[in-house]
């Protein structure tokens, strides 16, 4: 019998649950984007812990019909109980899954696992990757996180971060702005895609200490500057944002390489899941020649979702029972 682990992920973003096998492969996934109204560009709190509430059980219906013709025996219960490493990290909404799941292994009989959102990202990323040289770099780009990391196997290091806006809010301010839906990163690559010049770097990049820390907060009120004085297109605006931020990122990549000496780097979270944005920083990299190496995850589990929660729990069980 094909044994599993689940994993629980509520976020501020979406609704998440997932099941892996003893192999490292996702074997069930299911996820929700919790509901905004046109024209927002986010959920208080308390909205996004009722949003979960509600969501969570067609959630787990759509895992349990995926797992069920798999037979497969639940070993372990893993769920993301705060955004990050640290005591004072803290979200409401995080409550939400850790009730349920804390439910859950107790139904079944099986141990508990707490891990962090953060870290969720970094283990989904390396799903179907080679591992990593060990330290390594990480760097986790969401609408609530723009971290430069230094990860090992003991510990998680916050090298660098954005001192304002984060990438994703960023994104997503620019798409609502435009008219689009929330989170608006789909939407905005591909009208990005659609212009047909050239990025022109209009919007300069506002680095601190030495690279590895950045500004995004300007970057907001020049596009939305040019936008009014009808400067750039729509497109152009777009492709300008995904411009600055791959200029951006790498730089932060190779200041923290130089840092630290690490030779790789994974880069994680919903932004993360851009192919036009992976082909920016790819870009700069090759043009910097620096031989740091740049990893991605799988696109399918870039954006916030519960199978690097799940591949956490199944990595401690394992470890338990060896």
């Amino acid at each position: 019998m094909m044994k599993v682990a689940l994993g629980f992920d509520t976020s501020c973003y979406t609704t998440s649950a997932a099941a892996i096998n003893q192999q490292g492969e996702v074997v069930a996934f299911a996820r929700k984007l919790l509901p905004v109204e046109a024209g927002q560009r986010g959920l208080r709190q308390s909205e996004a812990v009722f949003a979960h509430v509600r969501q969570i059980p067609q959630v787990m219906r759509d895992l349990q019909q995926q797992l069920k013709p798999l037979e497969a025996q639940i070993v372990a219960v893993c769920v993301s109980e705060r955004p990050c490493d640290g005591e004072d990290s803290y979200m409401p909404v995080f409550t939400v899954g850790l009730g349920h799941a804390t439910t859950a292994a107790a139904l079944l009989n099986v141990p508990l696992y707490t891990t962090t959102h953060q870290r969720g990202h970094i283990a989904a990323g390396m799903i179907g990757n080679q591992p990593l040289k060990q330290p390594h770099l990480a760097l986790h780009i969401s609408g609530g996180t723009t971290d430069l990391l230094l990860c090992s196997e003991e510990k998680i290091d916050l090298l660098g971060a954005s001192l304002d806006l984060h990438a994703g809010q960023l994104v997503d301010r620019i798409g609502v702005s435009l008219g689009m839906g929330f989170p608006a990163g789909p939407a905005l690559e591909q009208l990005a895609l659609s212009c047909t010049e050239a990025s022109q770097a209009l919007i300069p990049c506002s680095m601190e200490k030495g690279d590895l820390s950045c500004h995004l907060s300007g970057a907001e009120t020049k596009v939305l500057q040019l936008m009014k004085a009808e400067k750039i297109s729509r497109e152009q605006a777009a492709l300008e944002v995904f411009d600055l931020l791959g200029r951006t990122i790498s730089r932060m990549l190779l200041a923290g390489s130089q840092k630290t000496g690490a030779k790789q780097a994974l880069v994680v979270g919903g932004v993360a899941s851009s192919m036009l944005l992976r082909r920016m920083i790819a870009m700069r990299l090759k043009k910097a020649r620096h031989p740091l190496q740049v990893v991605f995850g799988d696109p399918r589990y870039s954006a916030d979702n519960a199978a690097g929660v799940a591949a956490i729990g199944m990595q401690q069980y394992l470890k338990e029972n060896q």
